[in-house]
């Protein structure tokens, strides 16, 4: 990557942005490859040390690059933005709780996103041309990265003047506020990072270290005290306007400048922050994901990147006036999130999805909005929102830690499987959640494992809308390694997952399910018709069998008469919740594994029989499984 230089030099790993004429501004692509880095030399016995820094003399790294974040903000598309946070919050908390040193050379701007990349570590060096701040509330934000927590930590009411004015702060400020520990002259960088690369002994930092350079905001801090000290914006904005002196009439012009709503959360923020007994970053993180989640729907951040970035008028149209923003709006953006809270997952697996189809398209978007990084083909030219496209299924396989496939049939799955196994990277998963024939299923995992690949078959069950929703079940055969990496693949894309053995066993299972499922389905659509002939309520019926000896899954949740029991296809006309034809596929594939196994399957090969003649010789092509009961009802014993 052109942006950013890895590499390692002696006992040292070194981390270089290399953009400067964009201020090295920290991209998407540049928080994934200094976390992959981390990972790399965490357990490298080789180097003991990390060091940060950067191109250029403006700046070590003047902030996100937000551009990105407003396109797709502006078209809709909040999942890229909440990825992006959700992956540099982990990288900022990673940075903080890294095992071995870490020595960032912080020269130039230093601002929101640089400080969450620079200022977390466990060296952090200033010097003179060091300018430090937290912009954010002039953009619509809060300070974020971090940044929360530092400032939480501030001393004094410099938390709240820092975050709301977004003043800068030279080396000895920096040291004051705790956002910076070591002031060493540029000068003397060059020799230090040789001797570090040469060593790796973080202990030369403090040795070449030299006293700090004045710090303004010390001094000025009696009078930031006494102006930050209120418990609510307003306060503060009666306290600044009432004092006559030169800091304090400044200091309103600043925040007339900046957003309302931002300013009055940023304060809220670190109020709560410094009431926590145990305040660590990953808390602060936490909360600041709360607001980082809304801003772009409920708050000023697009607005604020427009007005400073995109069209450079700087005349944003905030939400709120100064002098009215309403406390339930600062509590909305900062209310517990739920399921969606920060978790600090680790990044996401590279996914290779071959079938993007009905049920392959939402399940490749429930990975995304976990995390996870996808690579998507479908020969149809389907995309998902947030995946890569690859032009072929190798292509979309090459380099993936697992590759997901969701296909017709078990001879398009050996073609595939052909293409893709020899793209596949050592130790990758081929997962199939496709529903083919057993014999196939296991020629393909003997296939991979030739290859020194995993193999997974796991079918599911729950249709489209479990596909949607993430709630499938899948019925798994493979290894218990593969199994194993997998496993958190599944618990995204389904609600439960069982392993049924080696490979074929999930389509063995899939398929015996299926059988039940028809024969069931028949017996329950001949009942009614039964029931209506002799003149008993539907209604009645359901009220008996279902609460009887006749209960099950095709009378009591997926009931084929309209109107009765809980809602289902039969209550849209029968449009497919799993279609008629796919069930003919899967009572087939059960017939053709009976014949190989020698299986003697009467009532299976029977409601084949009768599935093949709805679907392939009457009405039932394009119709509900659960059609075959407008089918009974029209017809006599004969």
């Amino acid at each position: 990557m052109t942006d950013i230089h890895i590499r390692t030099e002696g006992r040292a790993g070194r981390i270089t942005l290399t953009r400067p004429k964009a201020l090295n501004a920290l991209s998407y692509d540049m928080c994934l490859a200094v976390e992959d880095a981390l990972e790399a030399w965490r357990h490298d016995a080789d180097v003991d040390v990390i060091l940060l820094d950067a191109e250029g003399e403006r700046a070590f790294c003047a902030g996100g690059d937000i551009a990105e974040m407003y396109q797709t903000g502006t078209e809709g598309n909040l999942d890229y933005g909440r990825r992006f946070w959700r992956d540099e919050y982990r990288l900022n908390a990673k940075l903080s709780e890294y095992e071995k040193p870490v020595i960032s050379f912080l020269h130039g701007f230093v601002m929101g996103g640089g400080v969450g990349l620079g200022g977390h570590c466990s060296h952090r060096i200033v010097t003179d041309s060091t300018q430090i701040s937290m912009p954010e509330v002039g953009i619509g934000f809060v300070p974020d990265v971090g940044g929360s927590y530092l400032l939480a930590k501030a001393p004094g009411r410099l938390g709240e003047y820092l975050g709301l004015t977004a003043a800068r702060m030279g080396p000895g400020d920096a040291i004051h506020a705790g956002f910076a520990d070591t002031y060493i002259p540029e000068a003397d960088w060059s020799a230090l990072k040789a001797r570090l690369c040469e060593t790796g002994d973080a202990g030369l930092v403090e040795a070449a270290a030299q006293p700090a350079p004045d710090s303004p905001l010390a001094a000025q801090q009696p009078q930031i005290d006494a102006l930050f000290g209120g418990e609510g914006l307003q306060d503060l904005l009666n306290m600044i306007k009432g004092d006559p002196s030169e800091f304090a009439q400044k200091t309103l012009k600043t925040l007339t400048r900046n957003a309302p709503l931002s300013m009055a959360v940023t304060l809220e923020m670190l109020h709560r922050l410094r009431t926590v007994t145990a305040l660590s970053i990953r808390k602060a993180l936490e909360l600041e994901y709360r607001v980082s989640h809304r801003i772009m729907e409920h708050g000023d951040f697009l607005e604020g990147i427009r007005a400073a970035i995109i069209d450079k008028d700087r005349a944003p149209k905030w939400r709120h006036d100064l002098s009215s923003v309403p406390a339930v709006d600062v509590s909305r953006m900062l209310a517990p999130l739920g399921k969606e809270a920060l978790q600090f997952r680790e990044r996401g697996m590279k996914i290779g999805f071959i079938g993007l189809g009905n049920m392959g398209g939402p399940m490749a978007a429930n990975l995304l909005k976990e995390g996870h990084s996808v690579t998507g083909f479908d020969v149809a030219g389907v995309t998902v929102d947030g995946a890569a496209t690859a032009s072929s299924a190798a292509e979309a396989a090459a380099g993936a830690d697992v590759v997901i496939t969701m296909l017709p049939n078990g001879a398009i799955l050996r073609a595939v499987a052909d293409e893709v196994i020899p793209a596949m990277s050592a130790g990758a998963v081929l997962l199939d959640c496709s529903t083919v024939d057993v014999d196939s299923a296991r020629a393909v995992a003997d296939q991979a494992a030739a290859k020194g690949l995993g193999a997974l078959d796991a079918p599911v069950s729950g249709g489209i809308g479990g596909a949607s929703g993430g709630t499938l079940t899948f019925m798994v055969g493979g290894s218990d390694e593969a199994f194993a990496k997998a496993k958190p693949l599944f618990d995204i894309m389904g609600q439960k997952a069982v392993h049924c053995g080696p490979s074929g066993n999930g389509q063995a299972a899939k398929i015996c399910n299926n059988m039940i499922l028809g024969i069931t389905m028949i017996g329950t659509c001949e009942a009614f018709a039964l029931a209506d002939k002799l003149g008993l309520d539907r209604q009645a019926m359901f009220d008996v069998v279902s609460t009887s000896s006749g209960y099950s899954w095709t009378m009591n949740a997926y009931c084929p008469a309209p109107g009765v029991g809980p809602q289902s296809p039969a209550d849209n006309d029968y449009k497919p919740g799993f279609a008629a034809d796919l069930m003919l596929k899967d009572l087939r594939l059960s017939q053709q594994a009976a014949a190989s196994a020698d299986a003697d399957t009467p009532m299976g090969e029977a409601a084949t029989k009768l599935y093949e003649q709805f679907v392939e010789h009457e009405d039932g092509a394009g119709m509900d499984f659960s059609a075959m009961l407008p089918r009974f009802e029209k017809r006599g014993r004969s």
